[in-house]
């Protein structure tokens, strides 16, 4: 099978197309011919390297996002059959319970082999049914960005109706805070374009701010809420937004620090101020919410359709387009085969 894969050294420039053996399933073991990958942010630090220790060895096939078919399954499994649908799980040792250091360092896409390949085989444990309404490039984009913005607001926060949230952005993990929080609450976004800004309040935002020509957005952001300050702010910038974060989230409100940015912005927080960094999430929440999805709310993740998916053998200029700040959401692409969506068309080959 043809894989894209970290090898030799670390360094994007080091991402190369190369061949492995297709794997077998194992006990307990399911087999998946892939049918689309999505990006995130962290699969522009982990050819760098960026996660240290905790990145993995080379070779190393990146990217965390993914849905596949089942196209094989070991003995003694029961929870997923030949031809459904599933996405695998981010953290594929996670499966109920708090994070701790082990759980939440087997990760796909680094340290664990990820997506980028045209099988994977992976625990039943580690993958999760998905609704039929989803196409593949949709359902791609859910076990990262989806997942992290469901446990911010629904896991560490209460989802009350009428609170006031702030998001940061217009990326995968932004765009489904938007959607989450839009239904019952009022929603504040911040952006770096008047574009996305028009096309964020399309989705749902309550209020706009720009925050190139704002600079200081905190100042108008408070205001919003009468000066009350936010209940809920999803932080995405790291050290760059949390000092204006700190000034306008109300006293008792929840300041969600996602993904790897957290980690850096701790520095820049006070000694005694411990806000809470959001992971992921463990296997029984995506299934918890895919179910209910399926069964009630038939939403769809929002696409750039301006540039929506990139091919299998395209993934380094894919990384430099996500990496250019010019995409309004993850970018897409399928594999190399089977039902695979080209163009966005959701044609098969």
């Amino acid at each position: 099978m043809r894989v894209f894969q970290i090898q030799d050294d670390w360094g994007m420039a080091n991402l190369k197309l190369a061949t492995r053996q297709r794997p077998h399933p194992g006990p307990g073991q399911v087999l998946l011919r892939m049918l689309a990958s999505s990006l995130n942010y962290r699969d522009l630090v982990v050819p760098e390297r960026g996660y240290g220790n905790f990145t993995g060895t080379l070779p190393l096939i990146p990217v965390s996002d993914g849905v596949g078919e089942v196209v094989e399954v070991g003995p003694g499994v029961t929870r997923v059959a030949v031809g459904e649908r599933v996405c695998p799980t981010f953290f594929q040792g996670w499966i109920a319970g708090e994070p701790d250091l082990v759980r939440m360092t087997g990760s796909l896409g680094g340290p664990i082999d990820g997506t980028m390949a045209e099988f994977m085989c992976l625990s039943e444990q580690g993958v999760v049914k998905l609704p039929t309404h989803l196409s593949d490039v949709e359902a791609a984009t859910l076990p990262c960005a989806a997942l992290t913005a469901w446990s911010a607001l629904a896991t560490h926060g209460t989802l009350g109706p009428g609170e006031q949230v702030l998001v940061q952005g217009s990326g995968g993990v932004a765009l489904f805070a938007l959607a989450f929080a839009a239904c019952r609450r009022r929603v504040t976004m911040i952006s770096s374009s008047d574009e996305k800004i028009e096309r964020l309040k399309a989705l749902g935002a309550d209020a706009t701010i720009n925050y190139r020509t704002t600079p200081e957005w905190s100042k108008p952001a408070r205001e919003i809420t009468a000066g009350r300050g936010f209940d809920h702010i999803v932080e995405l910038g790291g050290e760059r937004t949390l000092p204006q974060s700190l000034r306008c989230i109300r006293p008792g409100g929840t300041l969600s620090m996602i993904g790897v940015l957290w980690l850096i912005a701790l520095d820049a927080t006070r000694p005694d101020h411990h806000p809470p960094g959001s992971a992921t999430g463990h296997y029984r929440r995506p299934s918890r919410w895919l179910r209910g999805n399926a069964a009630g709310d038939r939403s769809t993740p929002p696409a750039d359709h301006r540039r929506p998916v990139f091919e299998f053998d395209e993934l380094p200029d894919a990384l430099a387009y996500l990496k250019s700040g010019a995409q309004f959401r993850q970018d897409l692409y399928p594999p190399l085969s089977g039902r695979a969506n080209r163009c966005g068309t959701g044609r098969r080959r």
